[in-house]
């Protein structure tokens, strides 16, 4: 994300609540906010997420005010989130695009998880049983890209975003000057 972030400036993230606590390295406002219980179950209770679940053992959520006010400045959000919340932004914003990034195989997963050298062997357990269960999620979304060779993956994401944009209703406002008074004519050489 953080490389399609920084070729496309259009494209912002969403970061996400959690109430998981920091590991290495991420600081709170840049890599998640990150909460406590009961301010996390006060903002679900105040409706203030656009989506949100429980993924092992801990609390994700993304702020509905946030996203809201990225899409009304005209910029293009990604939300890196699971199935379930996935699931939850596609009722609310059924125009929203779904991009489900697939690992090369299991076994790569799992050397993966193993080479952060951030979790214990249960840990990766559980992550790897919860992989099976995520990726049979795959047939919800509208795009499917393989996380194999860094460089083909980051391509792939960004031809989604560009195709993205050109659909026609997306450059329709954008070309309004071009197809204003244009019913069914062809435009003038």
């Amino acid at each position: 994300m953080k490389a399609l972030l920084a070729n496309d400036r259009g494209l912002g993230l969403a970061i996400s609540y959690t109430t998981r606590r920091p590991r290495p390295g991420e600081q709170n406002g840049v890599h998640y906010h990150f909460v406590d219980p009961s301010t996390f179950g006060a903002m679900v209770d105040a409706g203030d997420f656009l989506e949100y679940a429980e993924v092992f053992g801990n609390r994700y959520g993304t702020a509905e005010a946030t996203v809201r006010a990225e899409l009304g400045r005209g910029r293009d959000l990604v939300l890196e989130i699971d199935w379930q919340g996935a699931r939850q932004v596609r009722k609310r914003f059924p125009a929203a695009v779904s991009v489900f990034i697939l690992p090369p195989s299991l076994a790569t997963l799992e050397a993966r998880l193993r080479g952060r050298g951030q979790d214990a062997p249960e840990v990766i357990a559980g992550r790897m049983a919860r992989a099976r269960s995520e990726l049979s999620h795959h047939r919800e979304y509208a795009y499917l890209v393989v996380n194999d060779r860094f460089e083909d993956a980051l391509f792939d994401l960004g031809c989604v975003v560009r195709a993205e944009r050109l659909r026609h209703g997306c450059q329709a406002e954008r070309l309004s000057h071009l197809l204003t008074g244009l019913d069914g004519d062809a435009l003038d050489p």
